[in-house]
């Protein structure tokens, strides 16, 4: 009798201590937002994303889809269109297709880097509703491939740094502003801007690239818009499952076919995914936005040291983005067997794209893959990947810096770490800073993120000029 009472007091204290620990998980203070108006140019910076996206800077792995000439036409469009950045910035071209614009401060502090890129991925042009490259203004609405991918963030970097050099503003220290060529296709680009800042003994204090956005219904539970800002990127690897048998004819199949094996190792990695794990960046994202959430998810957010496995669990059936933040990923993209359809393939492969949480690496990630297979007949090989990239620091001036210019942009939105599921260029700059903060200042509906790579990509007036905004306010600072 005695040990029942025992439990019941020990389910009464873990009930008391989770009730306790939900009750004071209140929002956290916010800075009062300085959202003042700011007087520029719209028109100008309307009119001049209109002009980028008319230049078809298309990068592909297929280099007969490129046109050099159309980088070319792009790069003089930027001397035409922003002539005090570059009668005041030196330009430096470390590669073909890549530009780091120098804008000089005034005492030699580390420097900040903007970047950004205007390579864009092709399209289906009978897919769209309209010419992808021509720039059109409709219903308040700038429609064009690149308008959200990156051009019109490099827009607003440049559209913000002319307007400063016109009224006579030099920031304290140098800023740099870094664009690529060829993001989309992992190019040399952005590697070769960081080998030029390495050569150069350069460590920026702050790095600022595409990323997360002002979202709604980004997180269950929060009725608030969202200001996601990636403070770490998943690693990335693709991954050959390849079988080498007899093939034949189908009318005398063996037991396992070529093709049945290569399921069969499919399905043991979907039913076997990595295991969860609750890293710095979504900890802190369910630190900062579960404390607006309902009571229900406050309950479990504000009691990870209990219900963490019970939220990874969730996780893992509901798949999706929710699943991607806390485990590994292992999507199989490709297949391939036989040309015949009576005739049992010699050769089969598969290929996965893998997401490497943080924590984890490459090398241990394919260790798991072939333990999990756990078949000698099917050969497991690499075809490339990157490591996840280190976790950014959510204090001191850098992150107050973009936190304190997001929420005076947009201050109805909540400013939370989050950890990016695809990769960008700012992955390279690893040594350089422990800084690095992946937004793209835009609010974007799940429409408008939907288009991001897809068909009839566009751009609302409203969003360009809040971009716009954003930088002027980050520019301040530095």
């Amino acid at each position: 009798m005695i040990f029942l009472w025992i439990a019941l007091g020990l389910l009464v204290l873990f009930l008391a201590v989770v009730l306790i620990r939900t009750l004071a998980f209140c929002p956290l203070p916010e800075r009062e937002a300085n959202h003042a108006p700011i007087d520029f140019d719209k028109e100008k910076a309307v009119e001049d994303l209109a002009a980028m996206i008319r230049c078809k800077t298309i990068s592909d792995q297929d280099s007969s889809k490129e046109d050099e000439g159309e980088f070319e036409k792009f790069i003089a469009l930027l001397s035409e269109r922003f002539p005090l950045v570059h009668k005041t910035c030196s330009l430096h071209r470390p590669d073909r297709r890549a530009l780091l614009y120098c804008w000089q401060g005034r005492e030699e502090g580390d420097p900040t880097v903007l970047m950004a890129h205007y390579d864009v991925v092709s399209v289906e042009a009978e897919n769209w509703s309209r010419d992808p490259f021509c720039g059109e203004i409709e219903d308040g609405v700038l429609w064009g491939r690149g308008t959200l991918d990156t051009k019109g963030t490099l827009n607003a970097i440049l559209q913000s740094v002319e307007y400063y050099i016109q009224k006579g503003f030099t920031p304290k220290n140098t800023i740099y502003l870094a664009f690529g060529g060829d993001e989309e296709i992992n190019g040399n680009g952005a590697p070769s801007i960081v080998q030029w800042f390495k050569d150069h003994s350069i460590h920026p204090a702050l790095v600022v690239d595409e990323g997360g956005a002002v979202v709604q219904g980004a997180f269950p539970g929060v009725k608030r818009s969202c200001a996601l800002v990636g403070i770490a990127e998943k690693g990335l690897m693709n991954v050959a499952f390849e079988f080498s048998g007899n093939g034949g004819h189908a009318s005398a199949p063996p037991v396992h076919t070529a093709v049945g094996l290569l399921s069969r190792a499919c399905l043991r990695l979907e039913g076997h995914p990595p295991k969860g794990k609750l890293t710095k960046p979504v900890a802190e994202m369910f630190n900062v936005l579960g404390r607006h959430s309902t009571f229900a998810y406050k309950l479990i957010f504000a009691n990870l040291w209990c219900f963490s496995p019970l939220l990874k669990l969730i996780c893992k059936f509901s798949g999706g983005e929710l699943n991607a933040m806390v485990r590994t990923t292992c999507a199989f993209t490709t297949m391939q067997g036989s040309k015949g359809l009576n005739v049992m393939p010699p050769y089969a492969k598969m290929t996965a794209n893998m997401r490497i949480i943080c924590e984890d690496t490459v090398k241990e990630t394919l260790e798991y893959v072939k333990k999990t297979v756990a078949d000698p007949k099917i050969k497991i090989s690499l075809m490339n990947g990157t490591d996840p990239s280190p976790i950014s620091r959510t204090e001191g001036k850098g992150w107050e810096d973009v936190s304190a210019a997001i929420h005076d942009t947009w201050p109805e939105a909540l400013v939370s770490p989050y950890l990016m599921m695809a990769c960008s260029d700012s992955r390279h700059y690893r040594d350089l800073s422990d800084c690095v903060y992946r937004f793209s200042a835009m609010a974007l509906s799940k429409e408008e993120r939907g288009m991001i790579h897809g068909n009839d990509e566009r751009i609302p007036l409203e969003t360009i000029h809040r971009a716009v905004e954003f930088y002027i306010r980050l520019i301040k600072k530095r």
